[in-house]
Parts: C-alpha cells; sequence; structure tokens
C-alpha cells in the first residue's frame, strides 16, 4: 500500500518535534549564528569588491591622463611606450586608422570594442567597461588626439577569495561556538524546568502532594513554577475535602444503619424463632417497619445528598434563561408532595436569572425543607420571591425557635446540625448543598431571624433581563400551596 504523496512534507516537522528543547535551543542558536555570518560575509564581500573597483578605476583614469598629455605633445604615432615590465597595468594607443600601438612585451590586449572605437573617433570623450574574458580585464578608453589611449588592469580577486576563505574559518568557528553556548544556555536555562519535571514526576510516583517545589528562576520559569504549586495546593485541598466527606459520610451512615441492621435483624430473629407474632404485636410490628421504611428513607436521602455533594459541579446542565418563580413553585409543590403535613405560602413575583433550573429546584427544595421541620403545625412556611435592583432576592421564613447566634457561622456547613436539630430527621447537607448552588451562580445565602422570631434564609441571585416580548405580572401576586 503506497503512502500518500502528502505525508512527506511532515516528515521534517515530525523530526523537529521530536526533539528535546536543549536540542531546539541550540540548533536555533547555531542556525541564527550562521545566518549572521553569511549575510555580513556577503555585505563585506560586496562592500569590500566595490572598494576595490572603484580604487582600481580611479588609478586607471590617473594613468590614462598622464598617457593621453604625453601623447597630445608627442603624437600618438610617436609617443614613448615603455617595455612591459612584467606586471602591472597594461597600456595600448589607438591611431585615427583604427591600428593599435603597445609595449613590447607587453601580453595582448582583448581587441578594441565598438564602444572604444566610438572613443576613438571621438564620438564621446572617455569609457569605462569591463571584459568577459578568462583574464576579466577592466578598461578605461580616453580620447586623445585623433585618436585614444587605454590603460587596462586585469581583475584580481585574491583578495575577496582570500576574505571569503577567512570568514568561512571564523563562520565555522562561530557556529560551534554558537551551539556550544546555545547548548550552555538551554541547560542552565532550563535547569528549573528539570527540577520541576523530576518534582512533578516524583508527586506522580508517591502520590505525595505536601512538597512544594522550590520557587526559583525568574519570568516566565518562576510564574510555571507558582501556578504548578498553586495547582499542588488546589489538589491538596480536594483530597482533603475527599477525605473529610468519606469521614464525614461514614459517621453519618454508621446511626441509620446500625439503627437499620437491629431492627432487621430483630425481626429475623423473631421470625426464625417463630414467636414474631407473639413477641411482637401488631402495633409493635407496624411501628417497627415504620422505623425501618423511615431509616431506608434517610438513607436514601442521605445518599442522594452525598452524590450531588461529592460531584464538585452544581450539574451537567447547562445555564439558560428561567423565570426563578417557576422554579420556586415547582420546589413548593415537591415538598408538598414529600411531606404532605407542610403548608407553604407563596408570594412571588417573576424575576428572571440565568441559571440551571434543576440545581435552582434542589436548592428552593432544601430551603423549603428545612423550614419544614421548624415551622409548627399551624404555621406555614412563606416563600417570598421579588426584584430588588439588580438581585432576585428569594426569602424563606418559618415560624420556629430560629438559629442560635452560636449557630449562625456553622448552618452551612457540611454534616453539622445544631442541638435542637439533632433529634430531627436530616443529614445536615441540605443547607451546605444551598450554598454551593447558590455560589455557582454567582450569589449569596445568608441567615437571620425573620419577623416570626424563626429562620430566615435569604437568597441573593443577579437578575437578568427578561427576554422580550413578556408580559409583566402583575406585582404582589399571592399564591398558596396547601
Amino acid at each position: 500500500m503506497s503512502r500518500p504523496a502528502g505525508r512527506e512534507p511532515r516528515r521534517p516537522t515530525r523530526w523537529w518535534r521530536r526533539r528535546s528543547l536543549r536540542t531546539r535551543l541550540t540548533v536555533i542558536a547555531a542556525t541564527a549564528i550562521a545566518v549572521s555570518v553569511f549575510v555580513g560575509f556577503q555585505v563585506a564581500s560586496e562592500l569590500m569588491d566595490w572598494e576595490l573597483r572603484d580604487t582600481t578605476e580611479n588609478q586607471l583614469r590617473a594613468d590614462s591622463r598622464v598617457l593621453a598629455a604625453n601623447a597630445q605633445r608627442a603624437g600618438l604615432t610617436q609617443v614613448q611606450l615603455p617595455p612591459y615590465p612584467g606586471s602591472g597595468r597594461l597600456v595600448r594607443v589607438i591611431l585615427p586608422d583604427g591600428a593599435t600601438r603597445t609595449p613590447s612585451g607587453q601580453p595582448a590586449l582583448p581587441p578594441v570594442s565598438e564602444h572604444a572605437e566610438r572613443v576613438a573617433q571621438g564620438a564621446s570623450a572617455d569609457l569605462m567597461e569591463s571584459n568577459d574574458s578568462d583574464e576579466g580585464y577592466l578598461v578605461y578608453t580616453l580620447r586623445a588626439g585623433d585618436g585614444a589611449v587605454q590603460v587596462a588592469q586585469v581583475a584580481d580577486d585574491s583578495p575577496i577569495n582570500q576574505f571569503g576563505f577567512g570568514m568561512l574559518l571564523i563562520g565555522l568557528l562561530c557556529v560551534a561556538g554558537g551551539a556550544l553556548v546555545g547548548r550552555t544556555v538551554a541547560r542552565t536555562g532550563l535547569a528549573p524546568i528539570d527540577r520541576l519535571t523530576a518534582a512533578a514526576v516524583r508527586v506522580a510516583h508517591t502520590r505525595e502532594l505536601d512538597a512544594d517545589i522550590p520557587d526559583e528562576g525568574g519570568g516566565e520559569i518562576r510564574r510555571l513554577i507558582r501556578s504548578i504549586n498553586d495547582m499542588l495546593a488546589a489538589l491538596r485541598d480536594s483530597r482533603r475535602a475527599q477525605r473529610l466527606l468519606a469521614e464525614d459520610a461514614a459517621h453519618e451512615l454508621k446511626t441509620p444503619l446500625t439503627s437499620l441492621r437491629l431492627n432487621v435483624e430483630l425481626l429475623i430473629r423473631l421470625d426464625r424463632r417463630g414467636t414474631l407474632d407473639s413477641a411482637l404485636p401488631a402495633e409493635s410490628r407496624t411501628r417497627l417497619l415504620n422505623d425501618v421504611g423511615a431509616q431506608v428513607a434517610e438513607l436514601s436521602t442521605l445518599a442522594a445528598e452525598l452524590t450531588d455533594l461529592a460531584r464538585g459541579d452544581v450539574s451537567d446542565e447547562n445555564t439558560e434563561l428561567l423565570d426563578l418563580a417557576d422554579v420556586v413553585v415547582a420546589a413548593a409543590t415537591r415538598a408538598r408532595s414529600r411531606v404532605p403535613d407542610i403548608e407553604v405560602a407563596l408570594d412571588v413575583t417573576s424575576v428572571w436569572v440565568s441559571g440551571r433550573p434543576a440545581a435552582l429546584q434542589r436548592a428552593v427544595l432544601n430551603l423549603i425543607d428545612n423550614a419544614g421541620k421548624w415551622s409548627p403545625a399551624d404555621q406555614p412556611v412563606q416563600v417570598r420571591l421579588r426584584a430588588e435592583g439588580t438581585s432576585a432576592v428569594l426569602e424563606v421564613d418559618d415560624a420556629g425557635p430560629g438559629i442560635d447566634a452560636a449557630d449562625v457561622p456553622r448552618v452551612f456547613d457540611r454534616f453539622y446540625r445544631a442541638a435542637g436539630a439533632r433529634a430531627l430527621p436530616g443529614s445536615g447537607l441540605g443547607l451546605s448543598i444551598v450554598r454551593r448552588v447558590v455560589d455557582a451562580h454567582g450569589g449569596r445565602v445568608t441567615v437571620a431571624r425573620s419577623e416570626r422570631s424563626g429562620a430566615l434564609l435569604r437568597v441573593d441571585l443577579p437578575a437578568a433581563d427578561p427576554p422580550d416580548p413578556f408580559p409583566r405580572p402583575t406585582p404582589g401576586e399571592d399564591t398558596a400551596v396547601r
């Protein structure tokens, strides 16, 4: 099976991604230095070549002016041309008829170009041109008398070549030194990362979250270390909270489970002996079965509340724009179905919020259930909902004895139950769930004493604009659920 052609260009990328950060930094440093040396060599070579060419041209012009002055005095055919010394500049005289004169022993110059002939004919004063032959001559032609004189110089690239060879050696040394420096800098700069990695590996292997990573380095590394220390602290808090939840749950489950086990064992023992009917009259048996049913219901409620509390988030449902009045009415209806003796008086006004319906309904239900435990049979639980500024305010109060000042700071703690509440059914989780739901919705919940001397629990949630069009209800609508 042939490999798709589109995967081939990805190979360098995959190779690069597989390299360590040290290797990447080393390669980047060496490449940066190599590119810098190459660019510097190109610029310096161009500057050096321009400077050498300019110097050579100036020298050719000066020599041509001297030869042209001699030719003016002695004539083109009579001007003295010293023998060629074996090196240096080359000269040539162009006569009016197109013939040329050169010093004896001088190497042959390239043929006179058409442009040089035009200078000899008086079409222009001078000409600087380069010859593309193997020798690479630079020729300057200057008008003199009825002809012209030429001075030429072999283009010498040896200085440029020597300079390039020297720059090559320097570049190689710089690249090697840059790679070494990059490796050293990477090793030194990444030392805190190595210690951070070792600490993270140690935490992963030992599951110990108590040791913080030393705060060292600077800039991004320091922020990374602090972020990981904050993460470890959050994990420690989460583990501590889980341990406390497990311990509290075990403690709270112990009492109803023990009572349930004793009652069931009693029924089983009497049934095995065949003395169930004689030992337990119908009235006692009914009372015992009712106790078993109540204990099972209490365990079911406790398990549900523990599940909600242990999840860590409010719920998996999405946030939506909803009328909190509908949530309150639904929660009151559920409270009435669960406890037929409870009486709830509603005074609700439509207030829109952004939240999770099921979570908010559970919180309102817990508030009503808590108030229902304390309200006398002839006194309803009062639930009021109104808009107050930019907040939706929900108040639930009862006509009970109220909450002691000493219990107020801990009333929303998990499993906390005041001394007067320990004889009543409940797990001590209801108000804790209320606070968690309210906090997750950006609100706050407080407790105070109501006008009926009972407990007043108030929830403030951020209000939202109602959807349009929305018919406004009549303020002060009073609804009772009985």
